[in-house]
């Protein structure tokens, strides 16, 4: 092998392959390795030279080679002891990613030679052969990007409406966003008109950070469609890329702030793609697995909190470290406006279980970076313990599936749902109510990228995930869903007609609740999948939002309710509503009523087969009055027959103006009332106080 380059010290900070503008600085972890080499690459794949990192400061090995330019290739190889039973599995034959990598040349090639030991023995053996061949290569990378005028909306928390996407799967099937299924094109121009003309204030991107489609799915000739499965938590993945590019992404992060969207990702610090003992050796668990990964009693095994068979050791100072540079990478360098937590649970775990002072939840509230992002938590992992809805710390927001599951059981008519639903739509205070948590701390949400679509929730009573191979027993076995009589798709015109409303009924009440409101992607436009609630291993028409004969007419009810949400702050109001506590001009804030206009009794709560809830809002208690024109909000959710309904007394030169109907497919209507109302089954109504002509 000939040698081209020569290594000097270099420094140990920062951790990655740092470019100068003279050559190129190396720094990588390992507190157990004994010796750690650089392999350097030449354009056509070959291993080019192998260079000692000649120094190491503490834990960090670091070298520097003059001359060195961005797009050099390169790995790592890192010689210590192979002893399983000691936590160790250090194994030079193996190339290592860096964690630390800013961009990847492709994705693993699956093949034995990835095993640290030999797949015909066991992991307590060891593999003599060289995964170079199979490994992706790191790539030194210039992140610097013109990037003009570019501010972060910014958006309040109380004022974002936020769209959970995939990158592919939203543009795949587009007939004009270009390129499809990269992230240039979810910021191509048909994109960001159709985002603008919904109202959302930020799409949350399934994740982009570089991953692996897992041997097994590979096997069945399936993909990890969905992205939970880091490899590189510093480098987009190289499929979303159409030239390879990291600067493809911060082009999209651009035009997306310059529609006044942000861009919020879904990252997955819990866990990383090599799995328990018997998965590959690609980075972490060669370059020092007994600090990266939470290990069981015998030291062979791993802790397995988040079911992907391993654990991330976030309690692990320097791995605590990679996950706080990660982060503010993603904000500093590549502007994104704010995170979600896969399996939040997990990242808060300590050795007596979760706790919400826990180091990475100190660490991200005391950095200055970070706290002026949004921070999103799933409240949950596998785990002992690992339901913690409501257990965050502020500043973190929650997506809240018991929103989801209340609102799809009242609506579905499900017995004892009216006092569930009553706390759902004034910010899930039993939950969030403490701490000094806002009511916008729950994200409220009726379907998200795990689960049925919204046109499936009312089309399918179980799931039908086949072509998963898992033999439909993947995925939630209870959906909380209604074929309305037909399972899957019907002609039936009054069936298709009962599910169309209940999708509007749905959406309206997730867009006039307390809280942060979350759509997925494709709802808007009556998207299926099928039936298929796990669709994470479809990359293909299963999975990608149908846009052959979208509908177009729920798109635009989506955006009517969107506007509406946005011209009445009464809803968006951060302080929780209570009754009779708290008083604004010498009234409560809160009130719920019967149909024939009295107050809502002890009895009237407990009756099971309760379908009526009326409930008018005014503004919190503290809170500065927004706008003079508007004092209260009442509004119906009927899941039963048509009823007639009193409405509330109205003060003097004030009336109560219908301004949402979603009996209609256009829900918009302008319809002065008093007195007794008719309320039209299963439907919702807004009625507005406004000034008397």
């Amino acid at each position: 092998m000939t040698t081209r380059h020569a290594i000097s010290a270099g420094r140990a900070a920062p951790l990655g392959a740092t470019f100068d503008g003279e050559g190129v600085n190396f720094a990588v972890f390992s507190a157990h390795a004994t010796r750690m080499v650089l392999c350097l690459f030449g354009e056509d794949g070959r291993e080019v030279q192998r260079l000692d990192l000649p120094e190491r400061d503490g834990d960090v090995w670091h070298g520097y080679i003059a001359g060195l330019r961005p797009g050099q290739h390169y790995g790592y190889r890192a010689h210590g002891p192979y002893a399983p039973h000691e936590g160790h599995r250090f194994n030079p034959n193996k190339l290592l990613v860096d964690p630390y990598a800013r961009a990847l040349t492709g994705h693993p090639v699956w093949h034995d030679a990835l095993y640290g030991y030999d797949p015909a023995r066991g992991d307590l053996s060891f593999s003599t052969a060289d995964s170079a061949p199979y490994v992706p290569r790191a790539a030194v990378v210039d992140p610097a990007f013109s990037w003009g005028a570019d501010r972060p909306p910014e958006t309040p928390v109380e004022d974002s409406v936020i769209y959970e996407a995939h990158v592919k799967g939203l543009t795949r099937l587009h007939p004009a966003a270009t390129p499809r299924g990269k992230f240039l094109g979810l910021a191509s121009d048909p994109m960001l008109e159709h985002l603008t003309r919904l109202g959302v204030t930020a799409v949350e991107l399934l994740p982009v950070q570089a991953f692996v489609d897992d041997k097994f799915l590979h096997d069945k000739g399936l993909t990890n469609y969905w992205g939970y499965q880091t490899l590189g938590f510093f480098a987009p993945d190289p499929r979303y890329l159409q030239a390879g590019d990291i600067s493809e992404f911060q082009q999209m992060v651009a035009r997306l702030h310059a529609a006044g969207i942000e861009v919020i990702l879904d990252v997955v610090y819990n866990h990383t793609c090599e799995g328990d003992e018997r998965g590959p050796t690609l980075a972490f668990r060669g370059l020092d697995n007994a600090s990266y990964y939470r290990l069981a009693p015998d030291r062979r095994h791993y802790v397995n909190d988040t079911g992907t068979g391993n654990t991330v050791n976030v309690d692990h100072p320097m791995v605590l470290r990679m996950i706080m540079d990660s982060l503010r990478y993603w904000v500093e360098v590549m502007h994104v406006d704010g995170f979600r937590f896969d399996l939040c649970a997990t990242l808060g775990r300590t050795a007596t279980g979760f706790d919400p002072g826990a180091s990475f939840f100190d660490a991200i509230r005391q950095d200055p970076v970070l706290t002026r992002v949004k921070l999103i938590a799933e409240p949950w992992d596998v785990g002992p313990g690992g339901y913690q809805l409501g257990a965050f710390p502020p500043p973190f927001l929650e997506w809240n599936d018991r929103y989801r599951d209340t609102v799809r059981a009242f609506w579905r008519g499900d017995a004892g749902q009216a006092p569930r639903l009553a706390d759902r739509l004034t910010g899930s205070a039993r939950q969030f109510d403490h701490s000094g948590r806002p009511a916008t701390s729950s994200v409220n949400l009726v379907t998200a990228h795990d689960g049925f679509t919204l046109a499936d929730v009312v089309s399918y009573a179980r799931r039908h995930n086949e072509a998963n191979g898992e033999g439909n027993r993947d995925g939630h076995g209870e959906n909380v869903s209604d074929n309305m009589g037909v399972e899957g798709p019907t002609a039936d015109p009054a069936i298709r007609a009962a599910r169309a409303r209940r999708v509007r009924n749905m959406l309206a009440t997730l867009l006039l609740s307390q809280g942060t409101p979350m759509l997925l992607a494709g709802d808007e436009i009556g998207n299926t999948q099928s039936g298929n609630n796990n669709a994470y291993a479809q990359d293909n028409e299963i999975g990608w939002v149908g846009w052959d004969a979208p509908d177009m007419g729920l798109a635009g009810f989506v955006a009517a309710l969107v506007a509406f949400r946005k011209a009445h702050p009464i809803l968006r109001q951060k302080r929780f509503l209570h009754a009779r506590e708290r008083a604004v001009d010498g009234l409560p804030d809160l009130f719920w009523w019967r149909e024939d206009g009295a107050e809502m009794t002890p009895a009237d709560w407990q009756d099971g087969g309760r379908r009526v809830l009326c409930v008018e809002k005014r503004t919190a208690a503290g809170t500065p009055a927004y706008a003079a024109l508007e004092t209260a909000l009442f509004l119906v959710f009927n899941a039963g027959p048509e009823v007639r309904v009193t409405l509330p007394a109205c003060p003097q030169a004030r009336r109560w103006v219908c301004r949402i109907d979603t009996s209609a497919s256009d829900p918009a209507v302008d319809r002065p009332a008093a007195g007794a109302v008719a309320c039209p089954a299963e439907a919702v109504l807004a009625f507005v106080l406004e000034p008397a002509p």
